[in-house]
């Protein structure tokens, strides 16, 4: 059987969070022989909304910091330094319909309410299918977030194939369900995320030990909330979550086993010198563009550009 190809994207909208590690991060750092596992910082998607630039960069270099620190190996780059990119969107953006972007539940969500849209917010699903396409990918991690995405992604491949011959490998989704089952500490009806609006619920992978088991030690003892802290316990040590005597058992035995996996994560970050981040990207970038481009020339000329 021929190599498997996956594609993880991370956007660098927030701290990178326990659930983000166990559903996204390990499974690149071990993955299974066969896998080439490709790592892309989606700085582009991060401009879909209001944002600070000062901030954009710090938190795209933290997740290339954060990834390397957490034992990845496979090529990490910066979406934005690879131009093919931003040349498939527009050539996907041509066999897109309006319609078909205006339907993204995201898109809908997030701009409710809004006075202005970013035309960005409308169109970075097929900027996101061009992620994809891109690598011939044949595997993306997906939550159920991103899989109507993902679908749109598998829509617009099919077409460009049917009308101008075969150009695209068609991707699936794998769900990465660790990180489906980590609910937030103060809100566990909802999924534990990088950008949350309670902070106090999100188990960062940088922060110290002593903010760790505040957070642990604060979180709700509603059945979801109890439930959410053994699935915690479980999925960090690999086994089920024995029973305990009571709550604030429960808890430090969380806030140990966290505190003890994310200890050389931590140690790694802090020791990982500035060179050594901007190198894996550039080595990254270098990995990734020969393939790109080749996808590039093979979509405009079978889409009928002059090359």
């Amino acid at each position: 059987m021929s190599e498997i190809r996956r594609l993880t994207g991370f956007k660098p909208t927030g701290h990178l969070q326990l659930g983000n590690y166990l559903g996204a991060i390990r499974p690149i750092a071990s993955a299974r022989p066969g896998t080439e596992s490709i790592a892309m910082i989606a700085d582009l998607h991060a401009l879909t909304v209001e944002h600070d630039p000062a901030t954009l960069r710090s938190l795209t270099m933290e997740v290339a910091s954060t990834l390397l620190a957490c034992g990845v190996t496979a090529p990490i780059y910066l979406q934005s330094a690879l131009s093919a990119h931003t040349e498939l969107h527009y050539l996907l953006e041509a066999t897109t319909g309006f319609g078909e972007a205006q339907r993204m539940i995201q898109f809908k969500e997030k701009s409710s309410g809004q006075q202005q849209v970013r035309l960005s917010l409308l169109t970075y699903p097929v900027l996101m299918a061009a992620d994809i396409l891109l690598h011939d990918t044949h595997e993306v991690p997906v939550g159920d977030d991103q899989s109507q995405h993902l679908e749109l992604t598998r829509t617009i491949a099919r077409r460009f194939n049917d009308r101008y011959g075969p150009t695209f490998t068609m991707p699936v989704g794998v769900t990465p369900t660790l990180a489906a089952r980590l609910m937030d500490l103060q809100e566990p009806e909802r999924k534990m995320g990088k950008s949350s609006s309670s902070p106090n619920g999100t188990l960062y992978l940088l922060d110290p030990p002593e903010v760790t088991r505040h957070k642990i030690r604060r979180a709700v003892t509603t059945p979801p909330g109890v439930a959410n802290l053994r699935e915690i316990l479980a999925a960090v040590t690999g086994g089920p979550a024995p029973e305990f005597d009571g709550y604030a058992n429960l808890k430090a035995a969380v806030a140990e086993a966290v505190i003890e996996l994310l200890a050389p994560i931590r140690k790694a970050h802090d020791e990982l010198a500035a060179e050594a981040v901007t190198d894996a990207l550039s080595s990254g970038l270098s990995h990734a563009s020969a393939r790109a481009h080749a996808t590039v020339s093979r979509a405009k000329n079978a889409i009928g550009l002059c090359l």
